[in-house]
């Protein structure tokens, strides 16, 4: 065990011989920290949480009771392999959220980005990769081996079905079940959720230049049309028009060209 000197552990907190627990890190009544945590500078873990796998938790994290980071994944093919969990910098995790560690078929890493809100009982399933500044709101849950783009906020109670890519920016509507790829800066709603549109509020509130915004709504439309062409043949000519020049639109055109196991949830 590697205790900075000027952490502060609270007596009625176990952590395992092996952990590594950072400067001004503090550690709550009734935590678990395991042998193989390491935990950054100034982490917060404000009690009954638990902290297990080979797990790594970045500078200025803040971990709500009850939360369960790193344990093992909940997936029937897990062999007990030994995989890991990387959480980004600065971000709160509330209560009730539950992380777990990759699976060798996944690549056996489960990443989190920086900057990120995950709200009481949020899910992060084996295998997932999540990027900055993502918002899972209550009871969002991802299963395994989805993508989340920048920037992206799941509506509380909302589903991502397993190998899902989630663009940047894009939105996803409360009790929203997503089941296939949805593009950057897409607006998801409904039941099974169905691309209904851009995120105009998320891109007004980031400061995204009209322009920008005007070859979006250009670019949705053009993907809309093409009798007879797949979707990705109407992003591939999109992605080959003179007509639009935004890197936002390149965004579009890259994600839907980019590999994946689902098809994609497409204008309507």
């Amino acid at each position: 065990m590697a205790v900075d000197p000027s952490a502060q552990v609270h007596s009625a907190a176990v952590v395992e011989d092996g952990a590594v627990i950072g400067p001004g890190c503090t550690i709550g009544p009734f935590c678990v920290v395991g042998a193989e945590v390491t935990l950054g500078a100034n982490v917060t873990l404000k009690s009954h949480v638990v902290l297990a796998g080979w797990t790594e938790v970045g500078d200025g994290c803040e971990i709500f009771p009850f939360a369960s980071i790193g344990e093992i994944p909940q997936d029937k093919k897990f062999g007990g392999e030994r995989t890991r969990l990387i959480v980004g910098k600065r971000n709160r995790i509330r209560e009730g959220v539950t992380m777990n560690t990759g699976t060798a078929g996944g690549g056996g890493v489960t990443r989190v980005g920086d900057d990120g809100l995950f709200l009481a009982n949020a899910h992060v399933a084996h295998d997932c990769v999540v990027g900055d500044r993502v918002v899972m709101v209550n009871s969002a849950a991802l299963a395994g081996h989805c993508v989340v783009g920048d920037d992206v906020i799941l509506g509380g109670l909302s589903g991502v079905h397993q190998f899902v890519r989630i663009g940047r920016g894009v939105i996803v509507g409360a009790l929203s079940m997503v089941t296939n790829d949805v593009i950057p800066y897409g607006l998801v709603q409904g039941p099974r959720g169905r691309l209904d549109g851009l995120n105009l509020v998320g891109l007004k509130r980031r400061g995204v230049a009209k322009a920008d915004i005007t070859a979006l709504r250009a670019a949705l439309q053009a993907l809309k049309q093409g009798e007879g062409a797949s979707f990705q043949e109407r992003a591939r000519r999109l992605g080959e028009s003179d007509e639009i020049d935004s890197d936002y639109v390149r965004d579009i055109v890259d994600f839907v060209m980019g590999e994946s196991d689902r098809s994609y949830l497409t204008p309507e």
